[in-house]
This record gives structure tokens, sequence and C-alpha cells, in this order.
């Protein structure tokens, strides 16, 4: 059984009044790059072929998605603290962290729904692909959430163990979507075969921060902070600014490129089209 979640704010640590802001600022950043970006999603699905706009459809629900739990974790935090002295401190009331969990078990199967739709897999193919995804990402989420709720250095090695384990399902998503949109590049149109190959770099960039901001908030000062100990909290705002960051970049920033390689497809189809038409006619 899963612990209580909580248990994630059994002690809000001691900040400096950057500390506190710079959380708060980030988590404010990302609910508006996540509502800019939904925005932008459906407002752009006229501009690309039907067939793609399942895939800008898929992408805008994923950052709308994330644009509410990042509202409902910054309130959440912001309720947490108050301003005491020359810092905050915690004001007894819950942090919320569930919401980020709640958040990764609906979208991250959906962004792996968004980018096999851009790429337009055989069917058989894709659905192969869709499913070792999708029960992959469930994977990954179980098992670092009981990592995640630990709250004591007593637990480092607990936390450490079930990091290990959700990496595993981690690097095979990593493996499967790097080998098959390597795989794809030779079925796509010119134009955007290019995007398709920056899309493998920006998926290994962007992902590469979750194990970091993981990493951050499971050091000895970081348990100790969030058990209530007197030590530097650095390490809980690392993982807060570090997981806001990778959500950022992993949802919005991808989901724009989507777009792109979704335009640059509409318009070599396009060409290819003209192209069969006119080797037709002759």
């Amino acid at each position: 059984m899963f612990p209580d979640p909580m248990v994630l704010a059994a002690a809000m640590p001691d900040l400096t009044v950057f500390q506190f802001n710079i959380v708060d600022n980030i988590f404010s950043m990302t609910v508006a790059t996540m509502g800019a970006a939904a925005l932008f999603l459906f407002l752009s699905r006229p501009s690309v072929d039907r067939a793609y706009r399942p895939a800008l459809l898929i992408s805008g629900i994923v950052v709308s998605i994330a644009c509410y739990h990042y509202f409902m974790i910054r309130h959440s935090w912001a309720g947490a603290y108050e301003l005491a002295g020359d810092g905050y401190v915690g004001t007894g009331a819950a942090f919320n962290d569930f919401y980020r969990y709640a958040d990764w078990i609906l979208t991250v199967p959906l962004l792996m729904v968004e980018l096999v739709a851009v790429v337009r897999l055989d069917k058989n193919k894709a659905r192969s692909v869709l499913t070792r995804l999708v029960i992959a990402a469930g994977l990954m989420i179980a098992l670092g959430y009981p990592g995640e709720v630990i709250s004591s250095p007593e637990g480092w090695t607990t936390r450490v163990t079930w990091g290990v384990l959700s990496s595993i399902p981690f690097f095979y998503i990593l493996y499967v979507l790097w080998v098959e949109l390597t795989a794809s590049l030779s079925t796509q149109p010119v134009a955007a075969r290019k995007l398709i190959e920056v899309s493998r770099l920006v998926l290994l960039i962007t992902w590469a921060v979750y194990p970091i901001a993981y990493a951050l908030g499971g050091t000895e000062a970081a348990l100790t902070a969030k058990a209530g100990g007197a030590v530097d909290p650095s390490g809980i705002v690392g993982l807060q600014v570090g997981y806001a960051i990778a959500d950022m970049t992993a949802k919005a920033g991808f989901g724009v490129l989507i777009y792109f390689i979704a335009r640059a497809k509409s318009t070599g189809d396009e060409a290819e089209g003209q192209q069969a038409a006119a080797a037709a006619a002759v």
C-alpha cells in the first residue's frame, strides 16, 4: 500500500525569502507557460492537416492538465508558508505535492500518444509501441512515488531503492522512443526529419532533469529538512524548481515542437501529393 499523500507535508522546513520566492515564482511561471501553450496548440490545429490535428489536441490537453495542477501546487505552497521575520516558516497547513504525481499519471501516457500520433507509425506498430510505453510510464510513476514521500534521513536507502526501480521503466521509455523515432526517419517527409531528430535530443535532455531533481530531494540534508530539522533546505528547493522546469520543457516546449513537426509534415505531404498528381497527369 502506498503512503498517504499528505505525509508529503509532514514538516515544512524554514526558508529564506529568496528560497520561498524562487519556488513560488517558478510555479507561477509554470502555470503561465502551460496556459499559453494550451491556447497556442488549440488555436493552431487548423494550420495543419487533419491527420495531425489529433496530436495537437492531445498536446493541448496535456498542458491544460498541467496548468491546473500547477495552479493547485502553487496555491498549496502559498498556504503552507507565512512570512515571519526575515524568512518563511510553515503555517501547519499541508503542502500537497501529490498534485504533481496526479498530473504525471495523466500527462505522461498522453505525451507518448501525442508523439506516436504526429510520427504516424504503422497502425499495428503504433499499437505495440503505445502499449509498451503506457505500461512503462505507469510503472515509472508508481515506483517513484513511495520514494518521494519518504521524509526522514533514515529512509535514504529505501528512497534510493525506489528511485533505482523507477529508473528501469524510465530508461526503457527513452530507449523505445529513441529506437522508434530513429527507425521512422526514412518514412518521414524531408522537411520533418531534422525536427524529429531534434525531438530525440529534446526528450533525452528534458527527461534527464527528473532524476536529477529526484536526487536533490533525496540527499541527507534534504530529508533532514523534510523531517523538520534545522538544516539548509536547498535540496527541497532544488527538487521543486527542477521538477517545474522539467515539466515546462517536457510538456509545453515539447508540445510546440510537436506543432512544428506537424506543420513540416503537412507541407511535405502536400508537396508529395502535388508531385504524384503531376506524375499521374503525364
